[in-house]
């Protein structure tokens, strides 16, 4: 690297940044400013890299062990552990000292993590980067550990999870290379498996993994390394399509092409990465999360098979939220692949329908349906209409059994080599019980924006979603009274809504009114599902809540600097309060507000002026909020989404809340501006 007098930019920026590491308290925001994707230092590489991974600060996990390498497999662990140290230019009195660090390293790992090793783990794949950093062997451990704990995936070995959901990343922006492979039946785990087991330390240099790793870790998004590994297949794309050597061979050249990586290639390689991820539907990652960190929502059995997935799944939510974003960003174009009659009945009214019966009964009207399909598609982008998208996102009903042709015509699609093509996850049924659940009042004069009937009937929206009558007679009161209400009340921005809302949060004695048929029993929610806010004392906790902070991993949690974040220009309010525990533990915390999150930023006791990011929730996500009558300063806030068996409450966080009254209003104005959002 030059010299400061021969770069003066450069010294400059490097200056500022050594500045601001000397004088600690520095979080990975700050430095992220400062450095603003430029090539690291390698001086001052390992402080920024402990940032990252947030183990500033963290004590000697090893202090406690005996020291024994007596695991079973102790005399693997030696061989490779030796194998590294003849790779690293050390002096030779160095070299002992060193192996000694690195096979405490992972014999620690092992038993405290209950591991067995294999050499086929990439694990000193992922130290070499590391030990050339010449760490202490506590912070060794601790960046070893933070990388697997928040940066390798679970299950990535053969066939396992992580493969399959690359392949439908693969599918979604590249068909005609994913159709190659996959005729050739060379999966991703085949070729890729080092690459993200490694995190490409396997076949990249030194120099070149450190680079890498500089952009990825302060990233901090543990699903980049996937869009990373994207771009290193698509840019040998024409490579691997003109290819006519057999499959061992090809997969060999896959499986090393990140070895022909240079410096000046990680710069293209990044702003290619981002420009894919800003391609792709943000529930990729939502729907994903289980796959990173040590958090027990990972721990639970995952009810979707990503291996028999026909491609990419979008939620209703996100789909209804995209078309009405501005600027950039992914859009899509809803193909309701229904049979005409339920169309009719009731759909997503920017959504363009195909009947997919046609497919096998006239072929030659169904080919005539995509041509218009398409052109409608490309004159709706053309025309800046809500319903325009170059993503195709394609929707059934919803049932299985109904849904076969559905799936047809999507595999002709790909078939197409059609790029972008999704499905909408839990089709219809997963729509109207999403507007359902957001279960907001206002006047019955249609459907408003989102659901159309074409035929005068609404049947199809009065369809049994968990149990409702399907002739929907209880007075008009069924789920196509409640959609119509709510979509409605967004649309002409019903104040009745808003002043409903204002009440629940300000916490006024008058209760929320709910929807309820005249048949249902006095005070039954409608449908079985709870409102959505409501208001009133909390006088014990729900059996069905998840207290998120007690899935919290200090070793995931990002350390930021309080008073950077209080003056950050979009944190609109900051409120000074304790997060209480539901063993009734308090930790001084801030609830930070901006236009569309909540942040709460708890203490480090033992850090002055730093704070974990405990949580971030999107305001959108707020199910309930209720406060206890005695205690009205303790506000406790539920956030969940939607599914077909009704809310699922994924998070709860309490707050004591010194000026309860003056938090309540700020989150109150979020709230209205998120919806004011959502009715334009």
């Amino acid at each position: 690297m030059a010299e400061g007098e021969e770069a003066p930019p450069s010294s400059s920026w490097e200056k500022e940044l050594a500045d601001a590491l000397e004088e600690g308290g520095c979080d990975l925001e700050t430095v992220r400013n400062i450095i603003q994707g430029r090539q690291l230092p390698a001086d001052l590489r390992a402080k920024v890299w402990k940032i990252a991974l947030n183990v500033v600060g963290k004590g000697d996990s090893l202090a406690s062990w005996d020291g024994s390498l007596d695991l079973p497999e102790q005399s693997i662990i030696h061989k490779d552990c030796q194998g590294l140290i003849d790779q690293l230019s050390v002096p030779e009195e160095e070299k002992s000292v060193l192996l000694v660090d690195i096979e405490s390293v992972i014999t620690f790992y092992c038993k405290s993590r209950n591991v067995k090793y294999s050499s086929c783990l990439g694990w000193i794949h992922l130290l070499k980067p590391l030990v050339h950093l010449r760490l202490p062997r506590s912070d060794l451990y601790n960046c070893f550990y933070a990388i697997m704990n928040k940066f390798i995936p679970r299950d990535c070995f053969m066939k396992g999870r992580p493969f399959h959901l690359f392949r439908l990343l693969l599918q979604y922006h590249e068909p005609e290379l994913c159709s190659f492979l996959d005729t050739k039946k060379m999966t991703p785990d085949s070729y890729a498996l080092n690459w993200l087991g490694s995190l490409f330390s396997y076949y990249c240099s030194v120099e070149v993994t450190q680079a890498i790793w500089d952009g990825y870790l302060q990233q901090a998004d543990p699903f980049f390394i996937y869009f990373l590994m994207l771009i290193i297949l698509v840019n040998a794309k024409d490579v691997i399509l003109a290819q006519q050597s057999d499959k061992e061979e090809m997969i060999k050249f896959l499986e090393t092409s990140p070895a022909n990586l240079d410096l000046e290639d990680i710069e293209d390689l990044f702003s290619l990465a981002q420009y894919y991820c800003s391609k792709t539907p943000a529930s990729f990652r939502k729907d994903n999360h289980s796959l990173f960190g040590s958090s027990l929502l990972g721990l639970k059995d995952d009810d979707t098979d990503l291996s028999q997935a026909l491609c990419l799944a979008v939620s209703v939510s996100e789909i209804l939220q995209a078309n009405q974003q501005q600027g950039e960003g992914v859009r899509f174009f809803v193909v309701d692949c229904r049979p005409a009659e339920q169309y009719n009945a009731g759909h997503l009214s920017t959504a363009f329908h195909l009947d997919s019966d046609l497919m096998l009964q006239n072929p030659s009207e169904f080919a005539q349906s995509v041509k218009s399909l398409l052109e409608a598609q490309k004159q709706s982008i053309e025309s800046g209409s809500i319903a325009g998208g170059e993503h195709l996102c394609f929707m059934g009903s919803g049932r299985e059994e109904e849904d076969m042709y559905m799936n047809m015509v999507l595999a002709h699609f790909l078939q197409k080599n059609k790029e972008y093509v999704s499905i909408a996850k839990g089709g219809f049924m997963a729509l109207q019980q999403h507007l359902a659940d957001i279960n907001v009042e206002g006047p019955e004069n249609g459907y408003g924006h989102w659901i159309a009937s074409t035929s005068g009937s609404r049947s199809s929206v009065n369809s049994s979603v968990d149990g409702d009558s399907p002739n929907g007679s209880s007075d008009g009161k069924g789920v196509k009274s409640l959609v119509n209400k709510m979509t409605v009340a967004l649309k002409t921005k019903s104040v009745n809504v808003k002043e409903k809302v204002i009440s629940f949060i300000e916490n006024t004695s008058t209760p929320v009114d709910r929807h309820v048929s005249s048949s249902d029993r006095v005070g039954k929610p409608y449908r079985g599902v709870k409102p959505v806010f409501s208001i009133g004392d909390e006088e014990e906790y729900d059996t069905d809540e998840i207290d998120s902070s007690s899935m919290s991993d200090d070793d995931r949690k990002e350390v930021v600097n309080i008073q950077t974040w209080i003056n950050k220009p979009d944190v609109k309010y900051n409120f000074p309060c304790n997060e209480v525990k539901e063993n009734g533990h308090m930790f001084p915390s801030h609830l930070l507000v901006t236009a569309t999150h909540m942040y709460c930023l708890r203490e480090i006791p033992s850090r002055k002026g730093l704070a974990y990011i405990q949580s971030r929730q999107a305001l959108n996500s707020v199910v309930k909020i209720t406060s206890k009558k005695k205690h009205p300063e303790l506000i406790t806030f539920k956030y969940g989404n939607s599914n077909t068996s009704g809310i699922e409450i994924l998070a709860v966080e309490r707050y004591l809340i010194p000026n309860a009254g003056d938090a309540t209003k700020a989150i109150k104005q979020q709230i209205m501006k998120v919806l004011d959002a959502l009715e334009s």
